[in-house]
């Protein structure tokens, strides 16, 4: 319970908080306080409410959400909870603005860079079109978008995730809030974009004197950032300090497992007389045409053996989603890609089709890449029906039980659909779709992105297992670093589709060679 002083003195305070959905319960009982010019970091796992708690101070709970009663949220005295929708329309974006955890859905596709910046400007202010172009550039250096300044009418998707990332961020600043609520604003950016992402907030908090609200499960984002700390589990607040004092000395179990929870290990080592099942050999994508042709991967050669994972790692932009879509013949290439001694330039649909069973991938998004009207049974069998026509359903049901299993799931769950599962079930789910037709090799995209740490080590531990006892090579795609050293035998690290640096992974992180590598490096450890 807050006392008095405390709500006196606190810019924002949230006292007794509960939220539920029908008989579900989702927030309990939370209470915190926010002060002018500090940074107070909300952390937890996907489902510990902390969101929905931030969510609440301006009233943006789905319509179903129902407040317990004696929930009270005051900004600078204004009773949050009570005030009409005219008056919270005015302190939405201006007095308090907001950074939403996924700029590529909370960005309207349809409409430009300068219209979704321009919009949060004009919905507050009566001003002239030049006055808010002006404001516009002047937001965009702010934020260290000076290079869209002559790309106004670009759209979202023509945008990298950082740069996304730094649209909505000037939308939250446009109007120099009091406070600002960043929910998960480094989630899934590349290190080194991560790095300049927090740089351009804390600075930008001391230029402008604003109160920050941090939603994370990124504990090193926590310790650079945060003032405070509260640590939220099954929608209550378990612990609650000082940042120095939560990570030397926390209290609660929970916080505990929190802190000292990260992927572990490294991954066991391939036999000398592995054959080499892959190898590419000047690999050249290019998207567009003449003057306007990009090479995304420019000249990228690697080698991958039986049982061996390679990781690929360099920030958005870097080519290396491209390269693993292009192993697969997902993406046109040029140049020579030889799997299990055949040409995959040289073989026809038909040829290339009857080998994709040994060649899976799993997604970076798994919500977005599994159908929300199939149950996760039939998802998994899909490829069966494809490859394996002759078998009975009864079969096909049998050899999704026994995936299942492998991945650590209930087979009993399998009936049920995509949005029934959390973060991490749904990329065991993922992982499970492609191991059902026993492949070779598996391009893992960013298998763990946005994944809470927990998860994180969970899956790392899962793949180092099935590698084992499936012999399966990997490519591994990602920005962390933690994981991918966790993961991988060898490294190569792109950048604007070159490979820049190659070797044995822990040779490379250990002693990386080229300045590009070091930054990523020093970004990450």
């Amino acid at each position: 319970m807050l006392s008095r002083m405390d709500l006196t003195q606190a810019l924002l305070s949230v006292e007794s908080l509960s939220i539920s959905f029908g008989s579900n319960t989702v927030v309990n009982n939370v209470s915190f306080t926010l002060n002018k010019g500090e940074t107070l970091a909300i952390v937890g796992e996907s489902g510990s409410g902390k969101s929905l708690s931030a969510l609440a101070i301006l009233r943006l709970l789905p319509g179903n959400a129902v407040l317990g009663q004696g929930s009270a949220i005051h900004l600078d005295g204004l009773d949050m909870l009570s005030l009409p929708e005219s008056e919270l329309r005015a302190i939405r974006g201006k007095r308090v603005g907001m950074i939403f955890q996924e700029p590529m859905t909370s960005l309207n596709p349809l409409h430009t860079i300068e219209k979704q910046i321009a919009e949060a400007i004009t919905t507050h202010h009566r001003v002239g079109r030049k006055a808010v172009r002006e404001r516009v550039m002047e937001l965009l250096d702010l934020v260290g978008l000076s290079n869209l300044k002559t790309r106004l009418n670009a759209y979202p998707h023509q945008l990298s995730g950082g740069q996304r990332q730094r649209v909505m961020i000037a939308m939250a600043l446009a109007n120099d809030p009091d406070i600002l609520i960043a929910d998960e604003p480094t989630t899934a950016l590349d290190v080194t974009v991560e790095a300049q992402i927090l740089d351009l907030l804390q600075d930008l908090q001391k230029r402008l004197g604003m109160a920050t609200l941090m939603i994370t499960h990124d504990l090193s984002v926590v310790q650079k950032m945060a003032d405070r700390v509260c640590v939220m589990q099954n929608g209550e607040m378990v612990e609650t300090g000082g940042v120095k004092r939560i990570f030397d000395a926390p209290e609660h179990d929970y916080t505990k497992m929190l802190i000292n929870t990260r992927p572990q290990g490294r991954p066991r080592a391939v036999p000398k007389a592995a054959e080499e099942i892959l190898s590419a050999q000047g690999v050249r994508v290019t998207f567009g045409k003449k003057k306007q042709a990009v090479n995304a991967v420019d000249g990228v050669s690697l080698r991958l053996r039986r049982g061996e994972t390679l990781g690929i790692v360099g920030e958005s932009g870097s080519g290396k989603t491209t390269l693993g879509l292009a192993i697969l013949q997902l993406v046109g290439s040029k140049g020579t890609i030889v799997y299990q001694g055949k040409n995959l330039h040289e073989l026809n649909k038909r040829q290339m089709r009857a080998l994709r069973a040994d060649m899976q991938i799993v997604f970076q998004d798994p919500f977005g890449s599994l159908s929300p009207r199939m149950s996760v049974g039939e998802i998994i069998a899909e490829g069966l029906l494809v490859h394996q026509p002759y078998m009975t359903r009864q079969q096909r049901d049998e050899a999704v039980v026994t995936v299942l299993q492998k991945v650590q799931l209930d087979p009993d769950t399998r009936h049920r659909y995509p949005h029934e599962f959390s973060g991490g079930q749904r990329q065991r789910i993922s992982i499970a779709r492609a191991l059902i037709l026993q492949p070779e090799l598996i391009v893992m995209d960013e298998p763990t992105s946005a994944l809470d740490v927990s998860v994180q080590a969970g899956i790392v531990d899962l793949l180092r297992d099935l590698q084992a006892k499936e012999g399966l090579s990997y490519l591994f795609i990602s920005h962390d670093l933690r994981v991918v050293r966790a993961l991988s035998h060898s490294l190569i690290v792109m950048k604007d589709g070159h490979v820049v640096e190659t070797g044995e992974a822990e040779e490379v992180f250990d002693h990386p060679q080229d300045p590009y590598t070091k930054t990523l490096m020093a970004a990450a450890f």
